[in-house]
């Protein structure tokens, strides 16, 4: 007995010692070739969405085993069949080929014949994977053996469930460098500590704000017209902050579906609902000890608004399916280029979360109302798009500037480093084809592009005394567009003239197959 203690000891110090799960069961196949008569041992992991079967260790490495290294796909018969099984925790001996249980032989690599042993290896009730161990063809299993046996599918299911971990682990840390990339190229900066352009000058009260605020745990809006740049200050607001070595998360409300704004803020169990098949975290619990921007925060539903209001009340929230109340420590930056107070007014946004997420407002200036700060932005976005494009770095004229004063830029910094990327293209990295790429951006009221639908639509219109109900809806919808020269949301933009949701109008214009690109100047 004590013997049988020891080796399980060594058994578990290896489980837990090896970050790499073929480390640890090739350690752990070495310690029990002392106790037993094993000729080889895997590893095969389950997928519980799919039920594949892959083989993630194998102390048998050479070149004619490689093809068990694959994915085995179970029949539907032996998948029910093989989870009943291992819901038994029980090991099986598959003596030959012929062995009475089918679904486990499934599992099995073709080329292990004769003397397998095969057990179930769960995690926290679930079945993630089976360990399979080929007795040497000789060798018989004593019951003192098969007691061993049976005791190593805790230690492997352990091992298994932490390469899982670090699997996921891995995942997040690449998917979180993929936005740091994207959020870094959207911004134009090599890096996340890059000085805010305009920050001595359009942007000095802003920055003054920022530098004010960040140090508190107070709730800030940002209020700015699209394009401006809220993102760039909710993230120098958690860069000065003392939050600034925890998660910056971002999360754009208007682009989450209604259902699903529970399950994404605040995370799910699993079962929860269908396709919830495992426990997920939302944003708030990946934001703990760090800083939340909730973009559009306008475009909440209601009823996500009243949960919203209770977790920046107490810190707490359940997830999706959840009994369980989870504590978290999460500073809120939201944004908006809706006019809150009057949604507040209209019943559209709730009074009490107006408040609480208004402690401490930043105003972002448009940039028309910042024009000393297009030079630095222009050389800053032209230098950017050259060295993105390959081509040389080149010098705006006075009068490149003069044009780029001059033009009202109601999509702000984000049409501006669009001109700016167009006159590189433009110039031929010879020079900057800047007003060519304004082209009829400069125009007051840019002309309603040509297509062969509209003519006819034209024709209709002229031989038509009475319309049809979606070419009026549709014409209108086109001139609210030119006017707003392609802008949905917004202060002027097409859903603000049209007096509707941002949301409904591009599901109406999703219906009637209207391309609103077209009209972006």
């Amino acid at each position: 007995m004590l013997h049988t203690y020891a080796s399980m000891l060594e058994v578990w110090r290896e489980a837990c010692r090896h970050i790499e799960i073929a480390e640890s069961v090739a350690a752990i196949a070495d310690q029990l070739s002392q106790w037993l008569p094993i000729k080889r041992l895997l590893i095969r992991r389950l997928d519980p969405v799919t039920y594949h079967l892959e083989t993630v260790a194998d102390t048998l490495g050479s070149k004619d085993e490689s093809r068990d290294r694959g994915l085995t796909e179970l029949s539907s018969d032996n998948i029910e069949r093989l989870m009943k099984w291992c819901q038994l925790g029980e090991l099986a001996h598959c003596a030959s080929r012929h062995h009475e249980h089918s679904f486990t032989l499934a599992a099995i690599p073709t080329s292990l014949t004769d003397n397998v042993l095969i057990g179930p290896l769960i995690s926290e009730h679930d079945t993630v994977g089976l360990l399979i161990m080929q007795l040497r063809p000789d060798a018989k299993i004593s019951e003192h053996d098969e007691v061993l046996c049976k005791r190593l599918l805790e230690p492997f299911a352990a091992a298994l469930e932490n390469d899982r971990r670090l699997r996921e682990l891995k995942a997040l840390r690449e998917s979180a460098e993929a936005d740091k990339r994207s959020l870094l190229s959207r911004l134009g900066r090599d890096a996340l500590g890059d000085t805010v352009i305009g920050a001595d000058n359009g942007l000095r009260q802003v920055m003054q704000r920022v530098q004010q605020v960040a140090d508190s745990d107070a709730a800030v809006l940002v209020l700015g017209e699209t394009g401006s740049g809220k993102e760039v200050i909710a993230r120098s607001v958690h860069q000065r902050s003392t939050r600034a070595g925890g998660p910056f998360i971002r999360v754009n409300c208007g682009a989450i579906p209604p259902e699903l704004v529970d399950s994404e803020l605040f995370g799910h169990e699993k079962g929860s609902f269908t396709g919830a098949v495992s426990r997920r975290r939302g944003w708030f619990e990946r934001a703990d000890e760090g800083t939340l921007f909730l973009d559009e925060i306008g475009e909440l539903p209601m009823a996500a608004q009243v949960r919203l209001l209770r977790v920046l009340q107490d810190g707490s929230f359940e997830r999706v399916g959840g009994e369980t109340s989870i504590q978290v420590d999460v500073r809120v930056v939201a944004a908006t280029n809706n006019d809150l107070a009057r949604m507040v007014q209209r019943g559209e946004f709730r009074e009490d979360l107006w408040y609480r997420i208004a402690v401490f407002p930043i105003v972002l200036p448009p940039l028309r109302e910042r024009s000393e700060d297009i030079p630095a932005l222009a050389e800053h976005f032209a230098e950017r798009a050259a060295r993105r494009f390959g081509m040389k770095p080149q010098v705006l004229s006075a009068h490149d500037l003069s044009l780029l004063a001059a033009y009202p830029w109601p999509g702000n910094v984000r049409e501006f480093n669009s001109v700016l990327e167009r006159a590189v293209i433009l110039g031929d990295g010879e020079r900057l084809d800047v007003s060519q790429a304004l082209g009829v951006a400069s125009e007051t009221t840019p002309p309603l592009p040509q297509s062969t639908s509209s003519n006819s639509e034209r024709k209709q219109l002229k031989n038509t005394e009475i319309q049809p109900l979606d070419v009026v809806i549709r014409s209108h919808i086109e001139r609210a567009l030119v006017a707003s020269r392609g802008r949905i949301e917004g202060p002027e933009g097409a859903a603000d003239i049209l007096r509707i949701n941002p949301h409904t109008l591009r599901a109406r214009m999703r219906k009637l197959a209207i391309d609103w690109s077209r009209y972006r100047q």
